[in-house]
Parts: structure tokens; C-alpha cells; sequence
């Protein structure tokens, strides 16, 4: 009867695993078959295998940054007025008696009056003797001066006018956050060509560690962050600065996050969030973080990568984005890392901030919880019926009376009569 018992126990069990898969034990992820089948109820993904293919692909289309974002690679152009700013003028004259060089004058150093400095008023003009009202802001010094030379030529002696920015109070460039020096700076007038390490280092350098700092640029309502070690290593990223950037500096470490069947054999994994402690690091450094795959439960041959590819990027790596919305699709990597090609695959894929991986258990490791789950019932069903059949036997103790004794032989069980005590 227990015999019976017990295996109907273990076909029970075999039902509900070919029935209910992996999902009727517990997991901390999904089982790698149900990856592979892309198999999801709450979001599509793509399923891409990495190769010496794809990862070209990756290294080709990596995000640009600031480089991305701000595609106008040239200088900052001449420094145009703006309210506020103080400016100077100076007029010249080819001879004595004209409009502003008196005959009287006097020995001189030459034929110019220098006038009052002036801010540019609210309405974005200065005024200039003889020439009335000129409209300063959002125009160049030789703009201005080209306007003045036209409405004096007529009454001054071949006239010159120089047009100078006496003080700065617009066109500049912030930069806060964690450097050393947190200004605000004028752009050059005369186009110096600084770029946003330039910028920073006029702020005094950053305070922390480069491979933890990360840099902001703020453009005519646009933003785009880049790592700062991004701006040393990529000339591309580091920009030339132009008139009303911000820049904010700020500390936040690279990381990614673990999960699956990684960590030391005998721990219950090293699942977690770690982070880079550098300005990049690749696969293997991360699955070397999490103290690497466990021998008894990873399954090497399916290790997968989480993250969102562009859309376009998604594209050709081979996916089918006509199912997806958006600029950014899900996309999940795997990588074979049973195959000795597999970590020279993995060494070659670089990590990003904000990446998942995750290592899948292996069959055997899932084919082992069915064997201890069988266990366990198997023992815990002995133990029941032990104290089943141990309840009337000790009953009929205490009556005086002696149960039947059921008996096991080559013969099948056999059964040994009450006896009954003589009262």
C-alpha cells in the first residue's frame, strides 16, 4: 500500500513538471527555454545571438553622446551684443575741423575721440552722436560700426569707428556642479575656441574620480550627459562651447545589475546591482563581478544580456522591429560562454550603464529540485503513515489487545490474528 502510494507521489510530481515546466518549482528568473521561445506575457523583446557580427555592430553604433546631440561641430561664432553688455566706441577722422576732431585740438596722438562707455539699453540699442539710435543686440561689433560709418559719412572727414565690448554680461557659459570652481565665464569675443573640457577646466576640474563623474551639457533647450572619461578618450564628444551653454558636473557611479546563478559554489548566489569602478567595463568583467557563473547550477550555454538598442541600431543587428513602438526596443543577448570562443566573444561586448545580466539555471540543476521535491514528499508521506498505522496500535496497548502485525515475505504481506488477553 505505501508502495502504491509513493508512486503515485512521483507520477503526481512528473505531471506537474512536464505540465507546469519549471514554473511549478521555484526560480529567481525565468527558465532559459522560455527565453529562447521569447516567450513573455507583460513585453516583447528581440532575441539576438551574439556574434563577432553583432558585436561590430554594437562597437559601431555606441551612443555618441554629446557628439550625438550637438551636431554642429564649429566654434562658437563672432560674439554678438546683447542687453546689458557695456560698449565702447571710438570714431576717427582723417584730418582736424571734421565732425569730432576740432582745428583747435591741439598736438594729439592722433585724430579719434573714445566716447562714454554704454550698456545696450532694454530695447537692444545704444545711442551714437550724430548717427541717433543703432540697434546693438543680436548684431557684431563690425555690424554696428558699418551703420554708424553710413549715417556720419555725409558730416565727419572720412570717418572710422572702432566698436568694442567694454564688459561682457551676456554670452556666457555656466559651469556647475562638482568642479573645484563653479563660475560663470564670458565666451572670448575674439573666438578662443574652447571646448567643454576647456570650460571645466576654467572652473578649477572636477572633484572626484573621472570614471564617476559625468557631464551635462545644456543647449538651447536640449541636454545630452556623457561620461567625463568619455570626453577624454573621445575627441569627438568634446565639443566646442558656444554662447549660453550650461554645464553641470556630477558624481553617479556606472552600474548594472545581476541576477541568476551567479556567485561562489555553497552561497546562495551574488545577485545585485555593482558598479563599473571604471570608465567602461566589458561582459566578462561583469560576470567576473558577480564572482562569475555557479558550476552546479548555470547553464553556460545561455547567458543573456538586458538592455534597449535604438530602433535603428535594433534593425541591424536582425531584429524584426515592425512589431515595436518607440525610438528604443527591448532587446535580450545571448552569449554561449560554454563554447571556449564564447569569453574572447564576451571580452570584445561592452557593458552600459543601467545593463542586466542574467545567467539561466541549468536542466540538470531543475532536474535535481524535482528529485529533492520527491524526496522530501516521499519522506514527509512515511512519517504520515508510520503515525497512522502507530495511533490504534497503541490504542489497543492500553485496552489489553494486540493488533495485527501486518508482515512482508516472498510471498506478498501476510497478517498475524489479534490475540486477545484472557481477563
Amino acid at each position: 500500500m505505501l508502495g502504491f502510494r509513493l508512486g503515485g507521489i512521483t507520477l503526481l510530481a512528473s505531471a506537474l513538471l512536464s505540465a507546469g515546466g519549471c514554473s511549478f518549482f521555484p526560480n529567481d528568473g525565468p527558465a532559459s527555454v522560455d527565453v529562447l521561445k521569447q516567450k513573455s506575457e507583460s513585453l516583447p523583446y528581440a532575441l539576438i545571438k551574439l556574434t563577432p557580427e553583432t558585436i561590430d555592430v554594437l562597437a559601431a553604433y555606441e551612443p555618441k553622446g554629446l557628439a550625438g546631440a550637438f551636431t554642429d561641430r564649429r566654434p562658437s561664432s563672432n560674439i554678438k551684443f546683447g542687453i546689458g553688455d557695456i560698449v565702447s566706441t571710438t570714431v576717427f577722422e582723417a584730418t582736424a575741423g571734421g565732425l569730432f576732431i576740432p582745428l583747435d585740438a591741439g598736438a594729439r596722438p592722433g585724430n579719434y575721440v573714445t566716447l562714454p562707455d554704454q550698456p545696450v539699453d532694454n530695447n537692444g540699442n545704444i545711442t551714437f552722436p550724430f548717427a541717433g539710435v543703432i540697434r546693438a543686440a543680436g548684431r557684431t561689433n563690425v555690424e554696428i560700426q558699418n551703420e554708424i560709418v553710413d549715417k556720419i559719412k555725409n558730416r565727419a572727414i572720412e570717418p572710422q569707428v572702432v566698436v568694442t565690448l567694454a564688459q561682457q554680461r551676456t554670452s556666457l557659459i555656466s559651469v556647475i556642479g562638482e568642479v573645484n570652481t563653479p563660475l560663470r565665464f564670458a565666451v572670448p569675443a575674439t573666438g578662443a575656441g574652447d571646448r567643454v573640457l576647456d570650460a571645466i577646466t576654467r572652473a578649477g576640474g572636477i572633484k572626484g574620480q573621472g570614471y564617476s563623474t559625468w557631464v551635462m551639457l545644456e543647449r538651447g533647450g536640449r541636454r545630452a550627459t556623457v561620461p567625463f572619461e568619455n570626453l577624454v578618450m573621445n575627441a569627438a564628444n568634446n565639443i566646442y562651447i558656444q554662447p549660453g551653454d550650461r554645464i553641470y558636473v556630477y558624481q553617479e557611479q556606472q552600474k548594472f545589475i545581476v541576477f541568476g546563478a551567479s556567485g561562489a559554489e555553497g552561497t546562495l548566489g551574488s545577485q545585485g546591482e555593482f558598479n563599473f569602478d571604471a570608465w567602461r567595463i566589458n561582459l566578462a568583467e561583469g560576470v567576473a563581478k558577480a564572482s562569475g557563473l555557479q558550476d552546479a547550477r548555470a547553464d553556460a550555454a545561455n547567458v543573456f544580456l538586458y538592455r534597449r538598442e535604438p530602433r535603428e541600431v535594433a534593425k541591424l543587428l536582425g531584429a524584426d522591429v515592425s512589431g515595436f513602438v518607440g525610438d528604443l526596443v527591448p532587446v535580450i543577448f545571448q552569449i554561449n560562454l560554454s563554447d571556449p570562443g564564447g569569453y574572447f566573444l564576451a571580452t570584445r561586448t561592452q557593458m552600459r550603464n543601467g545593463d542586466v545580466i542574467f545567467i539561466s539555471n541549468s536542466q540538470s540543476y531543475q532536474l535535481s529540485k524535482f528529485f529533492n521535491f520527491v524526496t522530501t514528499v516521499t519522506q514527509a508521506t512515511t512519517g504520515v503513515t508510520s503515525t497512522i498505522i502507530g495511533v490504534p496500535t497503541a490504542s489497543a496497548a492500553v485496552h489489553g489487545n494486540t493488533l495485527a502485525t501486518p508482515v512482508t515475505g516472498t510471498a506478498g504481506t501476510t497478517v498475524i490474528p489479534v490475540t486477545t488477553a484472557t481477563p
